[in-house]
């Protein structure tokens, strides 16, 4: 035994937990195998505050506790062995500070006043495989205190690890040395401290993308993580050479109000990590999405009308890091400008009575500026927006915006001064996306717009939406203000040309704020969103023509998008019934532009330059017959005669006659002249006139697009044109393309005439690879030979983030009258072989498909097929068509759930508590 006992050296079993017997623990010591009674501790231990959670104790309380019941399984560990009094058992990094998680690691370090280990090395060796063998997952070091100097002087890690120690066992003395020789005075002064911290903390977020916003976040290390509030504790008390947070309060440097923000949001984080580490039986700081509805249900959050517990949790949890980045930022920059820049400022220019620049931040005159000009809470941001040469704000002007932001109130909104200062705002010059972004993290933003406020930190539960609502929103802005810079132009010349000339671009951007303000009240947020964005505009007096195009272009903002991916737009009628519902250019040019920022700022994958040539072509069509008078609807007829004639003379001089081209296309529907363009038309009608055998299928890939690629068209003509769709989409499957169009026909000697337009994993067009393009031709004729084989050999695995979204199958069938086909619209989860699986159900239903929109967002696909019966005629049946739509759901869902069958299981939820 050691020459201490544990109650001399630390009084140790004053912290003992009640479920904990010592006298028992140390009599079963005496008798037992040592390992297991330490192990029998360790797992009722475990039950124990495993329980407490359950039952909603203070988070506050549990972390601490582990921690001293870890002490004293330490203390009694260290007792086994010999030790003289210049070595000690020390606890540093987060076990230092007293904070444990279930499975968080036991960081020691092993301190000697002299290095010594030569003549310690089996005694602690044994105890480190002693506690190996009971199973604590600890992190050790061995220094004496020279050592601890030298690897803190090189290393900013170390440094930080030691300032957060606790004794457990031995010499105390010899520990009051080491943070002596390894403080602020010796090593690592303040001010290097603060810069070193800085560097690693802008490193750390880098890695995590810079935002809080991540899907699967980590939370400890991402920004607004457990780090961030660790970092600028660390930094602060370095400074003011004190141990607890709480005396930073008594320092001045925290607030009271700071200083109880920042203890609920790492109360919050606290309980998170907890139950993340208890669903995981690990040590996991990432909020995946396999543990995201797990950890909702533990912490009490509950589904409700239009709104998922899981989105709940996920607003309560982004609404926290960006309060602790937030004031991680501000307390960050405050340490640097009152303590390290105190007495430097150089250059003070005076702009009005309530604020002054200094050395290019802007600052009030005043601590009583807001409180005695609260419409200054507006004006600043105004003022940033129209003084380029401003850089920021001043620290101490943010705390002020902070404490002052509920002058922010009803009889504020109200006042006409403050409505022409918001729309003022609206029309700077100078980076306002910025000043919005700054409003919305400093609390102005929601507060003047209190329908703005319910959207921040607001998820919704998918792979599409990967922004929470506000970020979102306010980065749809950022676009639309883009589209005028010289780099951004170049990849939107539409866009950039239509803002450029808008006579109000302002109105563009209050439909951007407006577009999904009402998302999570259930119903239409599009038809919600109207009505705020009117009442917006009635309230700060736009004319009455205004407030219709708002009204308009929010209820409307999903239409262009829809109508371009989920309908046929070379079809005449499609283009004039959306001109029609459109009405004007105007809201046209509005609407495209919403559009295109909105897309691009939903995902940075939805956008593809695939999905951009869909949208360009339906405002240039629309745009066109806006111009010439709705009362000129181009003749499909007269739509045809113009392709083929082009085709032909394109034809002629490669040595097809016209007589040779209507021979060919006798059998082929008027769809093909309608869709394709002339050239494509010429070369598919080329090779078939060309080739050598009628029993080979004719395979061509190629990419296709205006000025530049924007997909790779793949033509196949063969024969078996009933099982081609099912066998190329097995086929492209297993290449990993990606179907965006398929355009169907077939001739009266049942040969496929098919055009499918694709693109790889990344949405890139794949017709620069020629060895790519070869093998793609290669595996594809092989599939047409053999279907049964090509069909059923699909071998991709479900990616892991696809199996946690259940969405049940929709499948809607829709006949327009007079139209000459059905749709049917599919919406599930995206699965490796769904297509080839669909195209073998309507197989068996002996349907033809003539066009199929390929849309997938996220984890779920929304596919419409346009189909007929073998006879070409539209689906009427109603019995079958009710079949057709039972009978895919069933499939599908009966799929997608053996799929999903083992990553969930119900979770036990917790007791409500301060979380």
């Amino acid at each position: 035994m050691s020459n201490q006992s544990i109650g001399s050296s630390l009084n140790i079993s004053q912290y003992a937990p009640l479920f904990f017997d010592q006298k028992r623990f140390q009599a079963d010591l005496e008798k037992q195998d040592p390992v297991k009674v330490f192990r029998d501790a360790l797992d009722a231990s475990k039950s124990h505050f495993k329980n407490r959670f359950y039952e909603g104790e203070d988070i506050h309380n549990l972390v601490n506790e582990l921690a001293r019941f870890a002490d004293l399984i330490l203390a009694f560990a260290w007792d086994r062995y010999e030790w003289q009094d210049d070595v000690s058992l020390i606890a540093v990094g987060g076990y230092g500070r007293g904070e444990l998680h279930p499975h968080s690691d036991i960081d020691l370090l092993i301190l000697m006043k002299r290095d010594r280990s030569s003549h310690y090395r089996s005694n602690i060796e044994q105890f480190i495989a002693f506690l190996w063998d009971i199973q604590l997952k600890i992190g050790h070091s061995v220094r004496s205190i020279s050592q601890c100097v030298a690897e803190a002087k090189s290393d900013l890690t170390v440094a930080t690890n030691l300032m957060e120690t606790r004794l457990v066992a031995g010499n105390r003395q010899s520990l009051l040395d080491m943070l002596r020789k390894t403080g602020p005075d010796r090593i690592w002064a303040s001010t290097d401290f603060y810069k070193g911290k800085m560097i690693e903390q802008s490193l750390r977020h880098q890695k995590h993308g810079d935002t809080e916003y991540n899907l699967e976040p980590n939370i400890k290390e991402a920004p607004g993580g457990l780090r961030d509030i660790q970092l600028l504790n660390w930094t602060a008390k370095r400074h003011f050479n004190v141990y607890r947070r709480s005396q930073l309060v008594q320092k001045g440097f925290l607030t009271e109000e700071e200083y109880l923000t920042i203890r609920r949001d790492e109360e919050f984080l606290w309980s998170v990590r907890f139950g993340l580490h208890l669903i995981a039986g690990r040590s996991e700081e990432r909020l995946l999405f396999d543990h995201q509805r797990k950890l909702a249900e533990m912490l009490g959050y509950q589904d409700s009308r239009g709104r998922l517990g899981i989105e709940k949790f996920m607003q309560r949890y982004y609404q926290t890091v960006l309060s602790i980045r937030e004031l991680n930022d501000v307390l960050m920059q405050y340490l640097d400008e009152a303590v390290y820049r105190r007495g430097k400022t150089k250059k003070v220019a005076v702009l009005n009575d309530r604020f002054v620049i200094r050395d290019n931040y802007i600052d009030t005159t005043s601590e009583d500026t807001f409180r005695k000009y609260p419409s200054a809470l507006l004006e600043l941001f105004v003022i940033l927006g129209e003084n380029d040469k401003i850089t920021g704000i001043r620290a101490s002007t943010i705390r002020q915006i902070r404490l002052h932001r509920n002058f922010v109130d009803k009889k504020f909104r109200e006042s006409s001064q403050n409505k022409e200062l918001f729309l003022r705002l609206l029309k700077v010059p100078f980076k306002l996306s910025l000043q919005l972004q700054r409003m919305n993290r400093y609390g102005i933003l929601g507060k003047y717009l209190p329908e703005f406020g319910k959207i921040v930190g607001q998820t919704q539960h998918d792979l599409f939406h990967i922004y929470p609502v506000d970020v979102h929103t306010l980065q749809v802005i950022k676009n639309l203000r883009r589209f005028v810079r010289p780099e951004i132009a170049k990849l939107f010349p539409v866009a950039s040309h239509i803002y450029k000339n808008l006579a109000k671009p302002e109105l563009v951007i209050i439909s951007a704020l407006y577009h999904d303000i009402a998302k999570g009240r259930g119903g239409d947020h599009s038809v919600l969103g109207a009505v705020e964005v009117t009442e917006f505009a009635k309230r700060h007096g736009l004319q009455p023509e205004e407030i219709n195009i708002l009204n308009w272009v929010v209820e409307n903002h999903l239409l262009m998008s829809t109508v371009s991916q989920k309908q046929d737009i070379s079809d005449p009628e499609v283009i004039h019934n959306f001109a029609d519902h459109v009405g004007s250019i105007r809201q046209l040019e509005l609407l495209y532009l919403l559009t295109v920022a909105d897309i691009n700022a939903t995902n940075p994958r939805l956008w593809t330059d695939w999905k951009g040539s869909l949208i360009n072509n339906l405002y240039f069509e629309t745009k066109r017959l806006l111009g010439q008078g709705m009362e000129v609807l181009e003749k499909k007829d007269s739509w045809v005669i113009s392709a083929k004639t082009s085709a032909v003379k394109i034809l002629e001089p490669l040595g097809v006659t016209q007589d040779d081209a209507e021979l060919i296309w006798q059998d082929v529907g008027d769809e093909l002249f309608l869709r394709e363009r002339a050239e494509d038309i010429a070369t598919f009608t080329k090779a078939i006139y060309f080739s050598e055998s009628d029993d080979e299928p004719i395979i061509l890939v190629r990419d296709v697009g205006v000025e530049i690629p924007v997909a790779t068209q793949i033509f196949v003509y063969a024969k078996n044109r009933q099982r081609i769709f099912s066998v190329i989409s097995a086929v492209l499957d297993k290449l990993q393309l990606n179907i965006q169009d398929a355009r169907l026909q077939s001739t009266s000697d049942d040969q496929a005439f098919d055009i499918f337009y694709v693109l790889d994993d990344k949405d890139l067009p794949i017709g620069g690879d020629e060895k790519l393009c070869r093998f793609v031709i290669k595996e594809l004729a092989e599939g047409i030979k053999n279907p049964n084989f090509a069909e059923f050999n699909i071998q991709r695995r479900t990616p892991r983030v696809l199996k946690h979204f259940s969405l049940k199958t929709s499948a809607k069938i829709t006949n327009k009258t007079g139209g000459s086909t059905t749709s049917l619209e599919i919406i599930t989860p995206d699965r490796p072989g769904l297509l080839a699986h669909l195209a073998s159900i309507l197989l068996r239903f002996k349907i033809n498909i003539h066009n199929a929109k390929i849309a997938t967002l996220g984890e779920r696909v929304e596919d419409v097929f346009y189909i007929t019966d073998l006879d070409h005629n539209p689906l009427i049946n109603d019995d079958f068509n009710k079949e057709l739509q039972e009978t895919i759901c069933q499939e599908l869902d009966a799929r997608n759930d053996f799929e999903r069958q083992d990553s969930y299981t119900p979770q036990k939820k917790r007791r409500q508590s301060n979380v």
